[in-house]
């Protein structure tokens, strides 16, 4: 009995260091976590970036901002969707600089900043365990702004509000381009939007830009806003001195009736024939199989590539 009792006090006694030490270690373990280079952090808050343009030199604001490329103090913490609530680890005022992100081709996969839009540059006052709003530093409005960069370029811009329109049907279209009725519902903006009506007597559409231009040393990107219950092909005819190329780059997928705004890199496919200089941009379409009429919205075409140094 004497025996059994002293093992009994010996395990108690055992058991009680074993739970103190245990307690003590991880409250060093802990206190040890919030020491040295790591803080509380701050949170920056951004809501979305929106864009301003001269519209006769640069066509229409409409954009499709998706992302902000987020660098304070010049260094980079990441890609975001907006909206969004970004970790910083900072405290006190410091420069943030967003870069305003697209999904380059509609894909999200390849998400990338747009290099023809400039960055928003603001002070944040960052404040540990706080969310901060970037502002834009001239209205100091959560409604961030961007502009096009002075060094953009627009090669080409339709906005069918002229009753000239730059783009021409090719040989063997049956179906032509018109401008949307003034006061349509089916404009996206302004007063007119071209259209295209794909029917039994209309089932074919090709159309291609009016003039040709230069192939640059620097990326080319084609914006537009498209409503489609089809499918659309948009791609590019590229020209030599003796041979000439037709390739599609995007096939684009009926909308359900929503407009969308899409940013289209030329540049791989505009390069990828030695000896071409320069090129036409041109849609494609024809009607489906069982369908008694397509019809196929766009407005705001922009060609825009970089000013030659």
């Amino acid at each position: 009995m004497i025996s059994t009792h002293f093992d009994y006090m010996v395990h108690r006694i055992l058991l009680r260091n074993y739970f103190f030490l245990s307690i003590l270690f991880i409250t060093v373990s802990s206190c040890e976590k919030f020491t040295g280079d790591q803080e509380i952090p701050a949170y920056l808050g951004i809501d979305s970036i929106y864009l301003n343009t001269e519209y006769y030199l640069q066509g229409s604001a409409s954009q499709k901002i998706t992302d902000a490329w987020v660098y304070v103090d010049d260094e980079f913490l990441g890609t975001f969707e907006l909206p969004a609530r970004i970790p910083v680890l900072k405290s006190g005022v410091h420069q943030v600089k967003i870069w305003p992100g697209i999904k380059k081709n509609g894909i999200a996969a390849t998400r990338v900043s747009y290099e023809y839009y400039n960055p928003v540059l603001t002070d944040v006052n960052f404040i540990p365990d706080s969310t901060t709003f970037a502002l834009d530093p001239i209205s100091k409005k959560r409604l961030l702004k961007t502009t096009y960069q002075s060094t953009s370029l627009f090669v080409w811009k339709e906005d069918f509000e002229d009753i000239a329109v730059t783009l021409d049907t090719t040989t063997g279209s049956t179906a032509y381009i018109q401008r949307t009725p003034a006061g349509s519902p089916l404009t996206f903006e302004g007063n007119h939007s071209g259209m295209v009506v794909l029917d039994s007597l209309h089932d074919y559409f090709e159309c291609q830009t009016h003039s040709e231009y230069a192939i640059p040393y620097a990326p080319v990107y084609l914006e537009m806003n498209f409503n489609t219950n089809t499918s659309l092909t948009v791609g590019v005819f590229t020209y030599g001195s003796t041979v000439l190329y037709q390739t599609p780059i995007i096939y684009l997928n009926a909308t359900n009736g929503q407009w969308k705004k899409i940013y289209i890199d030329l540049t791989t496919t505009l390069n990828a024939y030695s000896g071409m200089t320069t090129y036409r941009v041109y849609l494609r379409a024809l009607k489906e199989a069982g369908v008694s009429e397509s019809v196929i919205l766009f407005d705001n075409f922009k060609v825009v590539t970089r000013k030659s140094k």
